[in-house]
């Protein structure tokens, strides 16, 4: 190549690199402007805005949750240049001591992080981070701070919000916030040191949906990092959006009144819609003001002493507790009974107490006066008939098909599974199956005479209070239900879409008519167990169940719902160590029901209610 070829080559590649430096200069300065907002890094700070949670409302449109603004007093330590500790610990009202004690408890929270390879620790802990050293400040406190804090670089105060709860009801179900760990600060950029989340119920459940979105706000600021003005005019700012509203279907007044007859007693009520599912009340007694866990200081002295009580009010019974159910048990053996085909609707069988004990009453005649009298033989005689149907010679083997058969039944009932409720904590309960009882006994060394106690409801068998409710909401519906749940709107929207789809049992609504019939007499009729729940101008059906408690004195339970034709309320109620069925739960939930369809309630049944002390026996 001469070298006159040479020199154009020269030529054209000196022209391409600067073409292509040019070009990609133009890129950066003018199309691109996150290149812009680079060369700005020096000059101006980027913060982020945290928006309030969203506030969640009960059914009517009442404010069960809203926020309250407080502020921060963050800190960036790179930042601080010299600090001077003891007018800073001045200006805050510490002692230089817990300034320091301050700066060290930060630093520890942080943890730390170890090299796999070296095994060499770190911490976590950042100097160009911005951490929160007071929280939940009231205007009044951070005004006076405010004043002179220009003399502290490093640090700047923060607007927040917190949590406030308009009634005093509903702890178990609303739950609480409280600081992010350093591994959910990890797991999730969303958050960062000081930030709050959900750490149970509806605050959990929906944390996504009530954080909402944050917000940039780019800010010049001066070599003492003060602010100066807004970058850009705002430009390249974003705005924080407020998290979703959340609408329950829980009616707050009648979670209210539920809480007051609970009072004194040891137990829980569930409501429920049946058409929808949606909870309007859950009460779990003893219970606790929602506000106590509001903030850090609140968590940290009042949380422990929660944690210690003796009535538990920190433990959701009606998710959690899981009861032997008792008679109420007796419903489903019928509707199983029925759509095997092993009874039929006019099926009578001799009361015999040689068989399981029972109190006095006629011999039952059908179905519905077996419901009716609550007898003890009858649903021995049909459950045994579920369960040994000769489908093997062998009646070990025949137990065990029946048995499974059974299990599968339940498990369309929502028994023995969970629920899928929208707050955590739910107990699924326990139906038994062959595997159950083959750990126990062994492959084919049981029959139904080994089992047969879960006939009437006690045994092995465990449902929680939710499960109970949700029997009583399948009955009304004559053979379906929705998955309980306390969210009816997100924003506006609907309930999320799980909570749309239907839950087909596997009885035909055909054989619902005997059982309905027969909760009408528990209630309305000359020997029904549940008279207490009679209500004279709202026909209520229900069903008792006296829960046996090895521990102390029976537990009482009753479900209901209401009216007879298109219910709209079904009902359970659980209430410990206070013996028969009929004689506690039954007025308990007739008020709940009176109380929501009317509006108002028998004064002197409430007052009966209302004076009784139950003597709580101790469980160990």
């Amino acid at each position: 190549m001469n070298l006159e070829n040479r020199k154009y080559v020269i030529i054209a590649f000196i022209l391409f690199i600067a073409s292509v430096y040019a070009f990609r200069l133009f890129y950066m300065q003018v199309i691109d402007d996150t290149w812009v907002l680079r060369a700005q890094e020096i000059a101006e700070k980027r913060k982020e805005v945290v928006p309030p949670r969203g506030i969640i409302l009960d059914r009517y449109g009442k404010k069960v949750v809203s926020n309250k603004t407080y502020y921060n007093l963050m800190m960036v330590e790179e930042k601080f240049g010299v600090l001077d500790t003891i007018a800073f610990a001045k200006l805050i009202n510490w002692s230089p001591l817990e300034v320091r004690k301050r700066f060290d408890e930060i630093k520890e929270k942080e943890g730390y992080y170890v090299n796999k390879r070296t095994n060499k620790k770190t911490s976590n802990y950042q100097k160009s981070r911005a951490y929160p050293f007071l929280k939940e400040l009231s205007l009044d406190e951070i005004t006076k701070i405010a004043l002179k804090l220009d003399e502290f670089p490093g640090f700047y105060e923060e607007v927040a919000s917190m949590r406030s709860y308009p009634f005093s009801n509903s702890a178990n179900i609303l739950g609480y916030l409280n600081e992010a760990t350093r591994k959910e600060i990890d797991l999730d950029r969303y958050y960062k040191p000081g930030s709050n989340l959900g750490r149970s119920g509806i605050e959990r459940y929906y944390e996504k949906e009530l954080r909402g979105r944050k917000g940039i706000k780019y800010i010049v600021t001066s070599a003492t990092n003060n602010a100066i003005e807004s970058y850009a005019n705002g430009k390249y700012d974003t705005t924080a959006q407020q998290g979703q509203s959340l609408t329950l279907g829980l009616d707050i007044l009648l979670q209210e009144y539920g809480e007051k007859l609970m009072q004194n007693k040891r137990g829980c009520i569930v409501a429920i819609e049946p058409s929808t599912g949606e909870i309007l009340c859950l009460v779990s007694s003893p219970s606790y003001d929602p506000n106590l866990l509001v903030g850090r200081k609140n968590i940290s002295l009042n949380y422990p002493q929660l944690l210690k009580m003796e009535g538990l009010p920190l433990f959701p019974r009606p998710l959690q507790s899981e009861y032997p159910p008792g008679s109420i048990f007796k419903l489903v053996q019928s509707l199983i009974g029925l759509q095997e085909g092993v009874i039929q609707s006019n099926s009578s069988f001799v009361c015999n107490k040689g068989l399981v004990g029972c109190h006095n009453h006629p011999t039952a005649q059908s179905v519905s006066e077996a419901v009716q009298y609550s007898c003890n033989p009858y649903f021995y005689a049909v459950t045994k008939k579920i369960i040994q149907q000769q489908k093997s010679k062998n009646i070990n083997s025949d137990a065990e098909i029946g048995l499974n058969l059974w299990h599968k039944y339940m498990t369309s009932f929502g028994l023995g599974i969970k629920l899928g409720t929208d707050i955590s904590g739910e107990k699924p309960g326990l139906i038994p199956n062959s595997i159950y009882y083959d750990k126990w006994y062994g492959k084919n060394n049981w029959s139904f005479s080994t089992i047969s106690s879960n006939s009437i409801g006690q045994g092995e068998v465990k449902l929680t209070p939710l499960q109970m409710a949700n029997i009583a909401v399948i009955i009304a519906n004559k053979g379906w239900y929705y998955a309980p749940h306390f969210v009816k709107s997100i924003g506006g929207k609907g309930p999320h879409k799980k909570f749309t789809v239907k839950n087909i049992t596997m009885v035909e609504q055909k054989n619902f008519d005997p059982v309905v019939e027969g909760m009408r007499r528990v209630v309305n009729e000359a020997g029904g167990t549940g008279k207490l729940a009679r209500l004279t101008d709202i026909v209520v059906c229900g069903k008792t169940g006296t829960v046996q408690n090895p521990h102390g004195e029976d537990h009482s339970c009753f479900i209901a719902f209401a009216p007879m034709i298109n219910p709209k309320i079904c009902v359970a109620v659980f209430v410990e160590n206070a013996g028969a069925g009929g004689t506690w739960a039954a007025p308990i939930a007739s008020l709940i029901i009176e109380k929501y369809l009317k509006q108002t309630v028998n004064a002197e049944r409430e007052k009966s209610i209302l004076e009784k002390h139950i003597n709580y026996v101790k469980v160990p």
